[in-house]
């Protein structure tokens, strides 16, 4: 496996390679990875992502798995990075977290096999699809706003190839406590299906990315919660939440809300039953220690 990313290195977005602990340019010059500036690993012109993927996260909710997958699609400007702040705007209160694996398209790729999508895939990173669900309640489903604000698809810190996505662990960490825990064993649709699927109608291009889905536990997050989401063989993503410096306009557009469907999505999908025995709260508890 070989692993990319790309820094600032004098002012400049350069693609290094990781060796060890520290990150080489292709003209020799050596950055120490505990200094390094991060950026996206890639630069998509697609970021499309998975709604329902995991068992657990199924569980949850209370639900069950369509026939085939449905997705949604976050803008590029919704990008970030590795140690890169997301911005919870101010006004709004129901930021929530989910790790998952992104897998990045390396060459153009249309109307292929499952079995042929590895050929088309560079490798994978680590990314967190935020969901800020204060507008769960607009957009009518198409999630637009709430998981395409702006800093809500950070990504990395690097492009690992050759990574095999059977039977990987992914936890997402916030401020040390373990908050999701699972394997892609897990998954319903795997990577290959995923490309596959989309590239059915959808030209992918290289460095366009596609989230794969989130285990359970998806809970809320808040300003100085520092949140890591770690994947075997493909490391750690860390990102701090802040406040926008500005509230959200009230003069236009639909205003955040605290309906039922924002307050079970943020809290968990059987929220309203505690205290009553279920299938989703007897397989997987609540850890949430719930913040005022």
């Amino acid at each position: 496996m070989t692993e990319y990313r790309r820094i600032l290195l004098e002012g400049a977005p350069v693609q290094v390679v990781r060796d060890g602990e520290n990150l080489v340019a292709g003209d020799g010059r050596v950055v120490a990875i505990t200094d390094a500036v991060h950026l996206p690993p890639v630069e998509p012109t697609k970021i499309i992502c998975v709604h329902l993927n995991y068992d657990s996260r199924t569980q949850e909710f209370m639900t069950k798995l369509p026939p085939a997958p449905t997705y949604f699609h976050k803008p590029i400007t919704a990008l970030n990075s590795h140690n890169g702040a997301v911005v919870r705007p101010n006004g709004c209160k129901w930021l929530n977290y989910e790790g998952e694996i992104v897998i990045v398209i390396g060459k153009t790729c249309r109307n292929i096999s499952p079995d042929e999508a590895g050929e088309y895939i560079a490798g994978y990173t680590i990314g967190n699809d935020y969901g800020l669900h204060d507008f769960r309640d607009t957009d009518a489903g198409s999630m637009l706003r709430v998981k395409g604000a702006d800093t809500l698809a950070p990504i990395g810190p690097g492009l690992v190839t050759d990574w095999d996505f059977h039977n990987k662990r992914i936890r997402t960490i916030v401020n040390g406590v373990v908050k999701q825990d699972s394997t892609t064993a897990e998954m319903e649709w795997d990577m290959h299906y995923l490309v596959a699927d989309i590239a059915r109608t959808i030209t992918l291009v290289p460095g366009d990315i596609l989230f794969s889905g989130t285990p359970a536990f998806s809970r809320t997050v808040y300003p100085g919660d520092v949140v890591t989401v770690e994947v075997e063989g493909l490391g750690s993503l860390t990102n701090v939440i802040v406040e926008g410096p500005t509230p959200i306009r009230t003069d236009v557009g639909a205003q955040p809300t605290e309906s039922e469907e924002v307050i079970s999505t943020a809290k968990g999908g059987d929220w309203e039953f505690r205290g009553i025995r279920t299938p989703s709260k007897d397989l997987y508890p609540s850890t949430v220690e719930e913040k005022k």
